[in-house]
């Protein structure tokens, strides 16, 4: 329980700054995921990946390297 209350009111801005770097899964509204590293996020929620993948239907479709995601296509980052 004191791990789940320490998180709660945690400001999302902080908690992406602290996983620049990381390795982290995007899902989308349409359902691709993206798992990359986390390089850089704005205020419209942009996200730009380094050494990135796309998973369509959980099957691996691309290797990206470098690409972005605009915010407004995002359901939820996660890291890994």
């Amino acid at each position: 329980m004191d791990n789940i209350a320490s998180s709660e009111g945690k400001d999302p801005s902080a908690f992406l700054g602290e996983i620049i770097g990381s390795p982290v899964t995007i899902k989308l509204n349409s359902g691709v995921v993206y798992k990359g590293e986390l390089q850089s996020v704005d205020g419209y929620m942009n996200i730009a990946l380094e050494k990135s993948e796309e998973y369509v239907n959980g099957k691996l479709r691309h290797n990206y390297g470098d690409a972005f995601v605009r915010g407004n296509n995002v359901l939820y980052i996660s890291a890994q």
